[in-house]
């Protein structure tokens, strides 16, 4: 049984760390916000200009001049700050993001990444999926494991326009979670009741097995 997008991303926010910087991917990515552990200091920032994001906003309670990068309403904090892009901008491209985490399309056994554009389609572009994945410190990629025709979207090469080129450190999908390694990438991971078998036969790029040993 694979993971709903809410164990996904309470996989993703095992990533986290107290005192992070983190900027959230517009989609999958932006759930993660729900499951920061409690207790655990962890500082949201959007490419749109805010340092500090609050919860999304109860039903009735919305302020349309408050959205994230996505155009998503969403709430204030006490210590929240604003900013223009540039600031915004310079805090990524500065390696000042501990860890992004981002919808993928596409990405390879090398960790390169494609995840902004499908020829032909209407999307919202590229926003600031390059300037993410060049300069923050961390990235962690969190989709679907196979796309909704059920081909791969780990793949042996990226065919989509690309977002940046051996970026990905960890993939996190409805079936498990896969580490990107010099020597290439490694299945970490099984969600519930999902098998290797069934991963390899949904999976077009080359993965190792190494699955972490479960305490007795």
């Amino acid at each position: 049984m694979a993971w709903n997008r809410d164990q996904m991303c309470a996989r993703a926010a095992h990533e986290l760390r107290d005192g992070f910087y983190v900027n959230l991917g517009i989609g999958i990515p932006t759930i993660v916000a729900n499951h920061i552990p409690a207790g655990m200091k962890v500082t949201l920032q959007s490419e749109n200009g805010m340092l500090g994001m609050g919860p999304f906003p109860i039903a009735g309670t919305e302020d349309p001049d408050l959205i994230n990068a996505g155009k998503q309403t969403i709430s204030e904090l006490p210590e929240s700050v604003y900013f223009d892009s540039a600031v915004s901008f310079a805090m990524i491209r500065g390696g000042h993001v501990d860890l992004t985490i981002l919808g993928a399309l596409q990405v390879n056994a090398r960790g390169d990444l494609a995840n902004w554009m499908v020829p032909g389609k209407m999307v919202k572009g590229m926003g600031g999926a390059m300037d993410l994945v060049a300069g923050v410190k961390r990235v962690v990629v969190i989709m679907e494991h196979n796309a909704k025709d059920g081909s791969a979207k780990l793949v042996k090469e990226c065919d989509l326009p690309m977002t940046g080129i051996g970026v990905v450190d960890l993939i996190i999908t409805d079936l498990g979670v896969f580490e990107i390694t010099p020597s290439g990438m490694n299945l970490i991971e099984l969600a519930d009741g999902v098998t290797v078998e069934e991963i390899t036969t949904k999976t077009e790029a080359p993965f190792s097995v190494a699955l972490a040993k479960k305490a007795a």
